[in-house]
């Protein structure tokens, strides 16, 4: 194990520190330092290597997190690789994005701060990268079978690795005109700069993936098409439909999906040219919101020059400590205070939207907003509680509620289930032989760490559909219920 009394003689955590809010504001760049070693070390020396450890029941990928503790704390930087790559495709997206269930079940944490699990992870991928660690393996066979995913968000790159490395031939496609679904355009840049997507797609061409980007399936190419050209599917296209907020209103210019937004700026820092750009430079922006995405568009907002920034969230705020009905090992909704928060503007809870407010040029100008109320456990706008929010600019980031699919459905006949989701079984299979869904198109929106889970686990299922068994890992079954946050 680590330290054997490294919980003990250091009880605090200690996080890399985050680049001064005027400083990081000035560019596109992650917002974090690089941490000390020594820190590192004395952190992952407080991981206690419990007889049952309940971070890999907290991480669906059942990552081994107390033996790449042990060996970051020994110094041992190319043993933790190999043993965190055992069960994880992608650490440098997880250890940047992932809201670290792991931790939440950390043993530590019943009576300190847990094991800063995440940055040892996000440490031993950036330190492998740096000395060259990372490697293709390509297949020592080829099967002969082909094997097409569709999407190249986390869950189709984990499927598409893991059946390259088994021998199949398999081509990923992507819509959009850059291989990385919402890592590529989702995800803003001071989150995870796009090089960590650029240096794994690199190891993935080496290994023989390929990449089919700006090609849309159900329009360039039929489902029925692609269906009949390989011997296997995979539909790992995300829950991209955007949740919308039907009230008064919502049809004036000015008033946008936060993806819409967020897009266009990941264009523009990728150097892509983009008309009409979306900008909240010297405008009031308004987003209403309280999760990820939210917090997303703040930091964007900021950047861009944003006058004022107000956020909106509909429920309760979260308290600061784990609440009661939410014990360890449990993953706790609590306030967190981001990146993007820290860098300014102002948050609301307990606020709906009840109304756009229009200027004679039929632009947003104002939100009618009223405190929120729970009446037979629904929230409502409390009577008489209406106030008026000056807004120039209002991004609507209130989550998805499931994949497109107006081609899927009938070009290939999958229906979509009662919660929005293509239907699907808990192998990963559909009505379709030879068709499998991974991800959030077959499980809602979700986390990052749940779809590489399940990108690994649709694997297996379609090595063994087309060799008959596999020795692929599977960590979840379809049907395991995802951790959500809001």
């Amino acid at each position: 194990m680590a330290d054997p009394k490294g919980f003990l003689k250091v009880q605090e955590r200690e996080l890399p520190a985050r680049r001064p809010v005027p400083v990081r504001l000035m560019d596109w760049k992650e917002v974090y330092e690089q941490q000390e070693s020594g820190a590192l070390k004395r952190q992952a020396g407080r991981c206690m290597d419990c007889g049952v450890p309940f971070c890999h029941q907290g991480c669906p990928l059942g990552n081994l997190i107390p033996e790449w503790n042990d060996l970051t704390w020994r110094g041992e930087g190319r043993q933790a690789i190999e043993r965190l790559h055992a069960t994880n495709n992608f650490p440098e997206f997880t250890g940047r994005l992932c809201p670290a269930p792991c931790e939440s079940s950390c043993v530590l944490g019943i009576n300190q701060p847990p094991v800063t699990i995440k940055q040892v992870e996000v440490s031993i991928i950036d330190d492998a990268f740096q000395n060259g660690w990372v490697t293709p393996h390509p297949p020592e066979r080829l099967t002969g079978k082909t094997v097409a995913v569709v999407g190249s968000g986390p869950a189709g790159l984990a499927a598409a690795q893991q059946l390259t490395r088994a021998g199949h031939t398999v081509a990923v496609y992507e819509r959009d005109d850059r291989i990385g679904g919402l890592l590529r355009y989702g995800i803003p840049d001071f989150k995870m700069e796009k090089r960590q997507i650029d240096a794994r797609l690199a190891q993935m061409q080496a290994e023989g993936t390929r990449f089919r980007a700006g090609v849309e399936i159900g329009r360039d190419i039929t489902w029925d098409d692609l269906k009949s050209r390989y011997d296997a599917v995979v539909v790992a296209t995300g829950a991209t439909v955007p949740r919308d907020l039907p009230i008064p209103g919502r049809d004036l210019e000015g008033v946008h999906f936060a993806m819409d937004y967020l897009v266009q700026q990941n264009k523009a820092n990728a150097g892509t040219r983009v008309d009409n750009q979306l900008t909240a430079e010297g405008k009031h922006v308004v987003v209403i919101g309280g999760g990820d995405t939210g917090a997303d568009c703040i930091g964007t907002a900021h950047r861009q020059g944003a006058l004022s920034v107000t956020n909106l969230a509909i429920g309760k705020q979260p308290p600061l400590e784990r609440p009661s009905e939410q014990p360890w090992p449990m993953f706790p909704t609590v306030f967190e205070v981001t990146s993007a928060h820290e860098e300014g503007g102002e948050r609301h809870f307990l606020a709906s939207t009840v109304e756009f407010l229009a200027n004679e040029a039929g632009e947003v100008r104002a939100l009618r907003v009223a405190e929120t109320e729970y009446l037979d456990g629904r929230r409502v706008p409390k009577a008489g509680s209406e106030r008026e929010i000056p807004a120039d600019l209002v991004l609507v980031a209130m989550g998805f509620t499931g994949p497109e699919s107006d081609t899927i459905e009938p070009q290939l006949g999958l229906p979509t289930a009662v919660s929005g989701a293509l239907d699907r079984r808990a192998d990963y299979t559909t009505n379709e032989a030879g068709v499998f869904v991974a991800g959030d198109a077959g499980r809602g929106q979700s986390l990052i760490v749940w779809a590489i889970a399940e990108g690994r686990a649709a694997a297996a299922k379609v090595d063994e559909y087309l060799e008959g068994s596999t020795i692929l890992p599977a960590p979840v079954k379809a049907t395991d219920r995802a951790m959500s946050i809001s």
